[in-house]
């Protein structure tokens, strides 16, 4: 495993606290038919029905899943060069 956009991953970062919600916070980059991408990808733990109490591990790997699949699931926009 040499980077990241070789094998396309979704890194942990850490986990915020934010008024009254926990983030686990995630970065994704990779490299797939020559194009690169990076993103970040942050997750309310309460919205992937997980609570504080949960270990730390077990709110990492399930907040990721969700993530990923959201991520996948996005459809994206091009605004335009008229948005210049």
């Amino acid at each position: 495993m040499k980077n990241l956009e070789e094998n396309n991953l979704i890194k942990f970062k850490n986990l915020t606290r934010k008024k009254e919600t926990i983030m686990a916070n995630f970065k994704v980059k990779g490299l797939r038919k020559g194009v690169e991408f990076s993103a970040s990808i942050s997750v309310d733990i309460s919205a992937a029905e997980m609570h504080p109490g949960e270990t730390v591990e077990n709110i990492v790997e399930h907040c990721a899943k969700i993530g990923i699949k959201e991520f996948k699931g996005a459809e994206f926009e091009f605004e335009g060069i008229s948005a210049l």
